[in-house]
């Protein structure tokens, strides 16, 4: 990851909407620069890494 951390420290987490239903949810990591996202049913499959400023200012006009 761009922050220099293994990836065994970094601490993935789900959305609290995330229902246990099997539904499609991405996971994301705080990096401390970066938030990391991944799709929780495909982790392997790659990953998105944005500033953070750019994440707070996403989930702000969600809001």
């Amino acid at each position: 990851m761009e922050n220099g951390q293994p990836p065994r420290t970094v601490r993935w987490r789900k959305s609290s909407y995330t229902g246990n239903t099997g539904g499609e949810c991405v996971e994301v990591a705080n990096l401390t620069a970066f938030v990391a996202v991944r799709d929780s049913k495909n982790p392997e499959a790659g990953r998105l890494a944005v500033a953070a400023g750019t994440w707070t200012a996403f989930l702000h006009h969600l809001k």
